[in-house]
């Protein structure tokens, strides 16, 4: 237990091995730190590119906003999506957050 809790030692003595249990923890913090939130992070940025390069028309997704529409026309960075039989929005490639299975928006 000596490990994670060192002993009292009087003011003027310096602990012996100190500085390679600092430099070992600082380590095993970032290295938690890469693989609980820093490699998940990537991973669901990396899917959520892949999904926005598969896009394609007549896609029935759902935006961030809770949004469902059917994709009409694609561009660089901006995509109409039909929400209606006579409405239409233009809204940024980057808002769509998932991809629907066919005929979600006529069960709606």
């Amino acid at each position: 237990m000596d490990f994670f809790i060192s002993n009292a030692m009087a003011a003027g003595e310096a602990p012996a091995g100190g500085g390679l249990q600092l430099v070992f923890m600082v380590a095993l913090f970032f290295g938690i730190m890469y693989f609980m939130i820093i490699r998940p992070q990537a991973k669901k940025a990396k899917e959520h590119t892949s999904l926005l390069d598969s896009l394609s028309k007549g896609d029935e997704v759902v935006t961030s906003g809770g949004i469902i529409g059917k994709i009409s026309k694609l561009g660089d960075s901006f995509v109409e999506l039909k929400v209606s039989e006579t409405g239409t929005i233009t809204i940024q490639r980057h808002a769509i957050s998932a991809v629907l299975p066919k005929g979600t928006m006529k069960g709606a």
